[in-house]
């Protein structure tokens, strides 16, 4: 039985896109790039369904300009690039969808959590800047995604205190326990200058369901070790375009 990609579904709703709003920016990327596609809405359903795993190299590419995402990111199986020797002591790495190897393979998800996580959840944590001597909150409205124990989720566009932020949170549901990976990839013309940020996470979730807080760890700029207070905070079950859209925009500091 095929896994759905939950990745790429949240990737989507985050963009408030529609499986077809999907498919005819995937062209359209396709023709801008000088790799044409026929993407439909059946392709994107047959993707987000798990029935297709990986993406022809021309697709990825295209998924990759749409999404601002490598294809890995958004919950496809990469293949292992092909290393030929070239004849002269070196060696030629042969096409590959992204032209870097991912490494490894998502597992199968275990037994499923009898409560239900998906939907919109306020997102915040808090960090300490060395350069500027403070400490300061990052929020952002996200969208989670569920399927077994594996939530996949991504931030909502202009839903942050910094614009042009995202936030993507890769996690793994264990009883009341909650881990996995979060990126961050901040503004070009804000404080971080564009750099990209990531690190482990990891949360208790309240009885009720509807909280979950604990801390992240992740490298600063001097590759020293930081860590800080997260949680997620729920907002609304439903992913619905109506309510993706009263989201879409910066969380209360």
């Amino acid at each position: 039985m095929a896994t759905p990609n939950s990745a790429l579904q949240a990737a989507r709703l985050s963009l408030q896109m529609s499986q077809d709003d999907l498919a005819r920016a995937v062209r359209a990327a396709g023709d801008r790039i000088g790799r044409p596609n026929s993407a439909n809405k059946r392709l994107i359903q047959r993707w987000e369904a798990g029935t297709v795993t990986a993406p022809h190299p021309a697709y990825a590419r295209a998924l990759e300009a749409v999404t601002g995402l490598p294809v890995a990111a958004l919950g496809f199986t990469v293949p292992q690039a092909r290393v030929t020797d070239d004849g002269h002591g070196g060696h030629d790495l042969e096409d590959s969808p992204t032209g870097i190897p991912a490494a490894g393979g998502a597992t199968a998800p275990r037994t499923a959590p009898a409560t239900s996580y998906a939907g919109v959840w306020l997102s915040r944590y808090e960090f300490f800047s060395s350069g500027r001597g403070e400490s300061f909150t990052g929020a952002h409205f996200v969208v989670l995604i569920q399927h077994g124990n594996v939530l996949n989720g991504r931030s909502l566009p202009n839903a942050s205190l910094n614009p042009e932020s995202p936030l993507t949170l890769d996690l793994t549901i264990d009883g009341s326990v909650v881990t996995g990976t979060w990126t961050e990839q901040t503004a070009p013309d804000g404080y971080y200058r564009g750099a990209r940020y990531h690190g482990v996470l990891q949360l208790l979730v309240e009885p009720t369901g509807r909280r979950m807080a604990g801390k992240w760890v992740g490298f600063g700029k001097e590759m020293d070790v930081n860590t800080g207070p997260w949680e997620l905070v729920f907002q609304d079950a439903s992913t619905s375009r109506s309510v993706i859209d009263s989201y879409s925009r910066s969380p209360e500091a």
